[in-house]
């Protein structure tokens, strides 16, 4: 069950590695939906 990997790195490790990969991810998401957003909206200055 488990891997040579997974014993060789500490559970604080792995939980840090996982952190990392899970903020990366939220930051790419939150990158492609603002991106999306903008170029929804119009170029004008001010919206009503």
């Amino acid at each position: 069950m488990s891997e040579d990997k997974d014993t060789e790195m500490s559970r604080e490790e792995r939980l840090a590695a996982k952190l990392r990969e899970n903020l990366r991810r939220r930051k790419a998401q939150s990158r492609e939906m603002r991106d999306s957003d903008e170029s929804d909206l119009p170029k004008s200055g001010k919206s009503s």
